[in-house]
């Protein structure tokens, strides 16, 4: 009973919190509100920030091992469902639907949603069981072991950022989603949900993170199987709707590449595949939930089963995605979507009841939680645990470390905030969340795991080489111009696979360079650590 009324108080004040916000819209703002789907995001705020609260009372470990790992007591019921709705966030549901729907794209670049499934099934069989068994507390625990800890403080950059553009793509996600279902602007509907995600998880740690993932999850596979039986009615129903997209889409309505179809673009496609299977595993994000099972087996199993959790996913966002392109807007009397990244909530707004937009608009608000929580937590894990506390305090207490941990969730969450205010696709971002990891964090992983002759000029040498072939071939996200002359340009474009090559050109430098300064700096064997 303590433990829940600890939760309740927290709860009422949120609660009071959104209803100042919505009189303020109401009396001093020219928004025009659609009210019952505010009241609707209100409960479903309350409810998960409930169970955020709640979880903060029920952790007995204040120890960083509790606030990190759950006191690495993660059930497997409970590890699996984390896990599927940190991948499974807005970024997953809303750029799945973007991509299909997307005129110059269609359902063959929808790779994201398979690709991270692969990852994870890859990861569960090849680096889960050995990552638990070790007994490290972050992912950057056997780059530090094996580099040093100046070298982990520079491969926990391309982590940092991978954590941070996740977060701002799944904000933004949820930024459009309210603008078009909600008519509320971007900015304060992506300011409400990060503060709330935020709150709870520096309140709660992981158990709060796990157990806000069970309800969100539900949630959200909920709401997507009521919105699309609905929809579907609009375009003639689902086969209709299939035979028209596939006419209108030809080569891209499908889900693997045809050379043909695609002419050069066809070598992209791979770079963007093999980057998004492999791109997926060096995530602290999902190495927490991996090192927070009770054993290796769990650890194995859990990533296999959310493997297959994630492509389920997709089906219903797809679908949402192939309607939305076949609808006949003007006929329907609704306006065309104002642009690819908004037609999700397009879909849930104008083909749907109100109460099923409602319900759709609760699910992507709880898909969104789910992983801004999760992404904020890991990076500020790895910020404290691995960067504050090996380069500035190597003493520090765990009480202290706590504070500091977060610290960082609120600077780390602010980050990510800030600059879902400034961005324009989802899918971009979502896209170049793995980009980064994927070349510049991938090869020293795999090789601090797996070769036992890797040492710290291998990884720094492999570090700089993929640093400066991927940003060689630029970035239009980021406005970085290209600076190497690869085959297959295109203008600004360049088709040639540039990641893949930077990321096998870091691995291939991390072996050499390694068996060639062994004398100067022999390799440190892995060690496993004591909890």
């Amino acid at each position: 009973m303590k433990n829940t009324n600890q939760a309740i108080y927290p709860t009422l004040l949120l609660i009071a919190f959104l209803l100042v916000t919505g009189a303020y819209l109401y009396f001093f703002t020219d928004y025009d509100v659609a009210w019952p789907g505010f009241f609707a995001m209100l409960f479903f705020y309350a409810l998960i920030f409930y169970f955020g609260a709640y979880a903060a009372r029920l952790r007995k470990d204040d120890s960083v091992n509790g606030i990190l790992l759950a006191g690495r007591q993660l059930p497997l019921f409970v590890a699996i469902f984390t896990m599927s709705a940190t991948w499974i966030g807005g970024g997953f549901i809303n750029g799945t639907a973007e991509n299909t729907y997307n005129q110059d794209f269609g359902l063959v670049w929808v790779q994201a949603p398979w690709g991270y499934a692969l990852s994870l099934i890859i990861g569960g069989l090849f680096f889960a069981r050995k990552m638990r068994s070790y007994g490290f507390k972050t992912m950057i625990d056997p780059l530090a072991q094996r580099f040093g800890k100046r070298m982990a403080a520079v491969l926990f950059i391309p982590a940092l950022s991978g954590e941070i553009f996740w977060t701002a793509a799944i904000l933004t996600a949820l930024g459009t989603t309210f603008s078009v279902v909600l008519g509320l602007e971007l900015q304060p509907a992506i300011v409400i949900s990060a503060l709330i995600a935020i709150a709870y998880t520096a309140l709660g740690g992981l158990w709060a993170v796990a157990l806000t993932d069970v309800v969100q999850l539900i949630l959200l596979m909920i709401g997507l199987l009521l919105v699309v039986p609905f929809a579907s009615d609009a375009v003639g129903g689902l086969e209709n709707a299939w035979q028209i997209y596939k006419t209108k889409f030809g080569a891209q309505a499908t889900l693997l590449p045809s050379r043909t179809g695609l002419g050069d673009y066809y070598w992209v496609w791979w770079d963007y595949a093999l980057l998004l299977i492999f791109g997926g595993i060096p995530w602290q994000v999902y190495f927490q939930r991996v090192l927070s099972a009770k054993s290796a087996k769990v650890a194995v199993r859990l990533s296999l089963f959310a493997g297959g959790i994630c492509i389920l996913a997709a089906i219903p966002a797809s679908m949402i995605g192939i309607i939305g392109s076949v609808a006949d807007w003007s006929a329907l009397g609704f306006p065309q979507p104002e642009k690819a990244a908004t037609i999700l909530p397009h879909v849930m707004r104008y083909l749907t009841p109100t109460l099923i937009g409602t319900i759709g608009l609760g699910a992507i608000a709880a898909a969104v939680m789910s992983s801004v929580d999760s992404s904020v937590l890991s990076a500020a894990s790895m910020s404290g645990w691995n960067v504050y506390r090996p380069l500035f305090k190597p003493d520090i207490s765990s009480e202290n470390l706590l504070k500091i941990i977060r610290r960082c969730i609120w600077i780390i969450g602010i980050a990510a905030t800030l600059l879902a205010l400034n961005v324009k696709s989802v899918y971009d971002l979502w896209f170049l969340c793995s980009d980064f990891v994927y070349c510049l964090l991938f090869p020293a992983l795999l090789c601090a795991l797996f070769d036992p002759k890797a040492n710290v000029w291998g990884a720094l040498v492999g570090f700089v080489v993929s640093a400066i072939l991927r940003f060689g071939g630029g970035d239009t996200t980021l406005g970085i111009d290209v600076f190497i002359d690869y085959p297959m340009t295109k203008g600004e474009e360049v088709l040639f696979p540039f990641r893949t090559t930077a990321m096998l050109a870091g691995l291939i430098s991390i072996i050499l360079v390694s068996r060639l300064t062994q004398k100067i700096s022999p390799a440190i064997v892995l060690k496993k650590v004591e909890d």
